[in-house]
């Protein structure tokens, strides 16, 4: 990206539904405890499984408002983004009925969409896979709206009275971020002032399970559950399931300063890679996320001493966390030896597409309260990974600028900065 932006866009309101407390005060409490959230899985049993914990969202769609025919049509991924968004719009100070509806959007992210109700939908027309050829009539009626993630869109554009660019992105892991992204550009290019923006999933379920035990990607520390996840341990074993979702208001800026609204931050830059190397696998070089780093802070026009946090994938494979830690020391030199970093995967696991979007209002809090969160069980750092990766303890500093990155299965390669802004304007 080249040029100046006549148009930017900040971040005024946070919603998020995640493990260890629903809200987002309870999320950053939570973060920075760094108290883990993960647990023997108690939605289903997992006593066949490799891999036994993961990291659940205690949820109860009724206490955030959800109708009972929201509820009836919805899966939990949708739930989730309808609860998230609603906290987002409220703390956002948006008033949606004086907003014209045709300059608000809405980009949600999934990786998996409603796994939970497709899944639960065959074992019934299936007769619990007892039957081949499954019977239609013992279907809800709405398992259209399963098939299809647009749907959480819809329910969100629905419920707030959106009538601008609606888009659902589905990138893997790095979902989360490539829609906040592409709501950034909607803005930029004059399409939105507002755009109800992140990412939800839900993919706690047996096959899901059963997909990630298949390639031995996920932590069968099953005995000591809130130790699993060890994102830059020597002792790490894997990724941990997680779930939950985050939503932020993405609102141009000159829109949001005339109405007064509070800024967490402004999006300084977004940039994605894809890699081509491998579905699973990862270049040990870290290259293509390196070069993903290197044009988003450009877009920012940032050094790394500029840079307060980084928010990392983190994701506790080995595979991940040296590629990772390639790719700092590739785009930013030997100076990111100096800017804390933390996994948040550590203490919430890792709820695939979702990720991103947390990650992302973790950076706008961050920002706003001058924490950087720590990365839980980083007791014996591998060697592999010689960064400050905030280990056990958060830490109070001043943060002006935060980068998080997404890697994703498939190759995607995702970076963003958040910036705390210059409330006259000045780019």
């Amino acid at each position: 990206m080249s040029g100046t932006r006549t148009r930017r866009a900040v971040v005024t309101g946070i919603g998020v539904i995640a493990p260890g407390g629903a809200g987002r005060e309870e999320f950053w409490n939570r973060i920075v405890s760094g108290k883990s959230a993960i647990r023997t899985v108690t939605s289903f049993d997992p006593g066949p499984f490799r891999s036994r914990i993961a990291a659940e969202c205690d949820f109860d769609p009724t206490e955030h408002g959800l109708t009972p025919r929201e509820i009836r049509r919805t899966d939990r991924f949708a739930q989730f983004a309808l609860a998230s968004a609603a906290e987002a719009v409220d703390d956002s100070g948006l008033d949606l009925a004086a907003t014209d509806a045709e300059r608000v959007g809405v980009c949600l992210g999934s990786a998996v969409g409603a796994s939970i109700t497709l899944e639960e939908e065959y074992v019934v027309v299936s007769d619990h896979a007892q039957e081949w050829e499954v019977d239609p009539q013992h279907a809800m009626p709405f398992l259209y709206q399963a098939l299809v993630p647009s749907s959480a869109a819809t329910e969100l554009a629905v419920r707030f009275g959106a009538h601008g660019p609606a888009t659902v992105v589905s990138t893997g892991c790095t979902s989360g971020i490539d829609a906040i992204g592409h709501a950034l550009r909607l803005i930029e290019d004059g399409e939105a002032d507002v755009m109800i923006a992140g990412a939800s999933d839900a993919p706690i379920t047996p096959i899901t399970v059963a997909c990630f035990d298949a390639i031995r990607a996920t932590s069968p520390l099953n005995d000591t559950p809130e130790l699993a996840s060890r994102p830059f341990d020597a002792g790490r074993k894997g990724f941990v399931l997680g779930e939950g979702c985050a939503v932020l208001i993405v609102e141009e800026y000159e829109h949001a300063r005339a109405r007064g609204a509070r800024i967490y931050c402004e999006i300084a830059g977004y940039a994605a890679r894809a890699n081509g190397f491998h579905m699973t696998g990862l270049r040990p070089d870290g290259f293509e996320l390196g070069e993903a780093v290197k044009d988003v802070m450009a877009q920012a026009r940032l050094n790394c001493d500029d840079l307060g946090y980084i928010s990392a994938h983190g994701s506790g494979t080995k595979q991940n966390d040296r590629h990772e830690t390639a790719a700092y020391l590739y785009a930013l030199g030997e100076a990111v030896r100096q800017v804390p970093i933390s996994s948040i995967k550590s203490v919430i696991g890792h709820s695939l597409g979702a990720i991103g979007s947390i990650e992302m209002a973790a950076c706008a809090l961050a920002i706003d309260r001058g924490v950087v969160p720590p990365t839980a069980n980083l007791t014996t750092p591998d060697p592999e990974c010689p960064l400050d990766y905030t280990p056990l303890t958060a830490r109070e500093t001043r943060v002006d600028h935060a980068l998080s990155v997404g890697s994703g299965f498939g190759g995607f390669q995702s970076a963003m900065v958040f910036s705390k802004t210059v409330k006259d304007g000045a780019a």
